[in-house]
């Protein structure tokens, strides 16, 4: 049966207007941007069978006719987002887009921009990253914005941690108000003036990413609004392939930096209603890679996101006319060229599969030891240094790495507390998962499925007491904690709960660091580093900085070792401790795979066939298939996916497959795609064809094929045409073949 697009399982965004040859043939498409060329857009790609959303950017975009003030007759150029210099924060380099500060009259002009589009009749809206970048704050309407939520005067961020700690948390608040007020306005407008629901998502980076990044964000703030229907994960290799440190060697890690983002990213939806869809890009932002780096790095974040399979639903491409249109350097530096007609083919028969990754049976090889890590928002709020004359790291957004080592911070840039807490345990093949401390007051029994926890103050706070309560009855109900810090952050001295002394006064004495508040409440006050008995549970205390951890094998080690003696303790010989150098995962017939580099061996993973390797254009059938360190592989279990003898079924192809019908003279089905892409489909096909033809509109030509006895099946290439549709007829003897379901 054909996948209902309604489902709304795979997605992209794309600016420009329909064009036959990045026609993906997903489920729906989110036009980008309102302008007057908005509505004519929306009606041709739902002419071609879309469901239509529409995206937009809440921090930035043409908004020059608010800032000159032709919308209300004031101008509004002091609500651009300036760093401590009184520079404008830009999106890009020319024009000149600013970032916003999101005030109430800002909040107004994008309503009233949104209004037009409810009109055109989008059925959903994505509000595209809300962002508000840690170096900026010092805008007269931010100014304005301390002054009535802090009832004091501004403070410049730079000046104290505690004054960047409060910019960065109203700057936060700021965007959640916006958009919790626009979304809801809307909803309401959309409901009385068309009687139609309409949904609203967040487009975001992850927490990980932001904070690494430095730019502030609502992230987990958001599942508190109703309003709010949920989120796209925006993951992709621009984030991923950012450096981090890991035993003192800084490089691109981008598998695991991606694992982890999607991992953080799945806790926002966990438990809930609410949407996730997972992005991935086959370019990126930085145009100046090769076509070869693109597709390696791709592959790492598509089997990232596969490892996590409480996600099935896809933006499978932001832009596709920059992916099929575009063109980028060339391997021998001769010039550019456009996309590779193999990997066409592979990006194509990847986004497919991704619309049938919601799979009922779900199979890890071992029931490993899964460790949360926690992280919360407010991670992002204390990412600068507290020198008040420490240089501006100014602003990375991941398209000049090179330009930003050179002047800017690359110490702070790499995150090494969070990294050392989760790199140690992740290379080591132990399933690592960023947890969001801010759900644990949210969502009873948040850390129900979790036996072990890693947990640092070094590089967030906890925003609330009750979390640590939380914290602590999970540990003397028999979980295991390990806990990583010093008492040296200087933002341990905030106006906070656990400070009295410099305002918080919820306790009416002060701890030195929320650790010593958490201590006290496991009966551990005044314990040395090392393990101890906290009621059924364990914690083990390693007093040192988390960042430490990164700089050195030992230091890696270290934290193994406590993780392991901590669930030795806690299980004794039943520790699920099985270091191993590969994540491998089943989701129905599609087998998951990822082989580390910088781990236990260097040794090649062999995965028993016959399999399908769905990277490669050609669909190739293996006896078994062998992966080396730093290679990824998504495969496709020929037996485990085999229909009932005799009958005819797809496995995997670079189109969009429907009506698909069998007799007893062969088979057809209609397949659609982008024009001007060589295409290829492999299906089980019960006995060899005697003849493959397609046709598109009324011509009919031969098309290639190749079958494979072993495994009964058949490889078809063929083409989409200009109309993006042809029709494939495979015929075969008819006494060569039992009837469907036969026996």
């Amino acid at each position: 049966m054909p996948r209902d697009r309604r489902e709304e399982r795979t997605g992209f965004q794309e600016a420009a207007p329909y064009h036959p040859d990045y026609d993906l043939q997903t489920d729906f498409v989110m036009v980008y941007g309102i302008d007057e060329t908005m509505p004519e857009r929306i009606r041709k790609w739902k002419e071609k069978g879309y469901v239509v959303h529409l995206m937009t950017g809440v921090a930035w975009g043409q908004y020059n006719s608010y800032l000159d003030g032709e919308i209300d007759g004031v101008p509004h150029w002091d609500e651009a987002q300036k760093d401590r210099h009184g520079e404008m924060i830009l999106h890009g380099k020319k024009p000149v887009i600013p970032y916003m500060v999101p005030t109430i009259s800002f909040g107004r002009f994008i309503a009233d921009r949104i209004r037009i589009a409810v009109d055109a009749g989008v059925e959903a809206i994505h509000l595209e990253e809300p962002e508000f970048w840690v170096n900026g704050g010092y805008s007269e309407a931010f100014r304005r914005e301390w002054q009535l939520y802090y009832k004091e005067p501004w403070i410049p961020p730079h000046a104290t941690p505690d004054a960047q700690y409060r910019a960065s948390k109203l700057k936060a608040y700021l965007y959640t108000r916006v958009l919790d007020r626009l979304c809801a306005e809307m909803k309401d407008y959309a409901l009385k003036r068309y009687d139609r629901i309409l949904r609203f998502y967040v487009p975001t980076h992850s927490l990980i990413n932001y904070t690494q990044w430095r730019i502030v964000s609502p992230q987990s703030a958001l599942v508190e609004l109703p309003s709010i229907d949920g989120y796209i994960a925006q993951i992709w290799t621009g984030t991923s392939r950012t450096p981090n440190v890991y035993e003192g060697l800084r490089k691109e890690r981008t598998f695991e930096t991606a694992y982890l983002e999607y991992g953080v990213m799945q806790e926002l939806v966990r438990g809930t209603d609410r949407r996730m869809w997972f992005l991935h890009d086959p370019i990126e932002d930085n145009p100046n890679h090769t076509w070869a780096d693109y597709k390696q790095n791709y592959l790492k974040t598509v089997v990232a996101s596969l490892l996590h399979p409480g996600v099935s639903h896809y933006e499978v491409s932001p832009w596709p006319r920059r992916i099929f249109k575009g063109t980028y350097p060339s391997e021998n530096g001769s010039g550019k060229e456009s996309i590779p007609s193999d990997y066409a083919t592979t990006l194509l028969q990847v986004m497919h599969t991704l619309g049938n990754m919601d799979q009922k049976v779900i199979e890890p090889e071992e029931d490993a030891l899964q460790v949360g890590v926690l992280i919360a928002d407010s991670a992002m709020f204390q990412r600068m240094k507290p020198e008040p004359d420490a240089p501006d790291a100014g602003k990375y957004d991941g398209t000049d790495p090179e330009g930003f080592q050179e002047a800017g911070d690359t110490e702070l840039l790499d995150f090494s507390p969070f990294y050392g807490l989760t790199l140690p345990l992740l290379k080591h093949g132990i399933p690592v998962r960023p947890l969001q401390l801010d759900n644990v007051r949210r969502y009873p029994g948040y850390l129900a499925p979790y036996r072990v926890l890693v947990l640092s103050y070094e590089f967030f706070k906890p925003e609330y007491p009750d979390l640590q309560n939380a914290l602590a009855q999970w540990v003397r109900d028999g979980g295991a904690l390990i806990y990583v810090g010093d008492d040296s952050d200087p933002y341990h001295g905030i106006r906070a709960w656990w400070n009295a002394e410099l305002g918080g006064g919820a306790f009416g004495s002060k701890y030195n660091s929320p650790r010593e508040h958490l201590f006290e409440q496991l009966g551990l006050k005044g314990a040395a580093e090392g393990i101890h008995q906290a009621g059924k549970g364990v914690v083990y205390w390693l007093d040192q900085h988390p960042a430490d951890l990164s700089l050195s094998k030992e230091g890696a080690d270290r934290l193994r070792h406590a993780v392991q003696a901590a669930m030795e303790a806690l299980l004794g010989t039943e520790s699920p401790w099985h270091s191993k150098h590969y994540f491998k995962l089943q989701r129905g017939p599609y087998i998951i795979a990822s082989v580390l580099e910088e781990s236990i061996t260097d040794k090649d993973l062999t995965i028993s066939g016959p399999v399908v390797d769905l990277f490669d254009s050609k669909l190739s059938v293996h006896d078994q298939f062998t992966l080396s360190p730093g290679k990824q592989a998504l495969l496709y279990d020929v037996e485990a996916g085999r229909p009932s003898e005799g009958q005819v079924s797809v496995i995997a192809a670079s189109s969009r497959i429907e009506e698909l019908h069998q007799s007893d003279t062969g088979f057809r089905f209609t397949a659609k795609g982008p024009a001007n892409i060589q295409a290829s489909a492999r299906l089980y096909c019960p006995t060899e064809p005697a003849s493959v033809q397609y046709a598109i509109g009324n011509q009919a030509v031969p098309a290639d094929w190749v079958w494979n006895r072993e495994s009964l099946t058949v490889l078809l290439q063929y083409e989409h045409g200009a109309a993006n549709q042809a029709v494939i007829q495979v015929d075969w003897s008819p006494q060569s073949v039992p009837e469907p379901g036969a026996d």
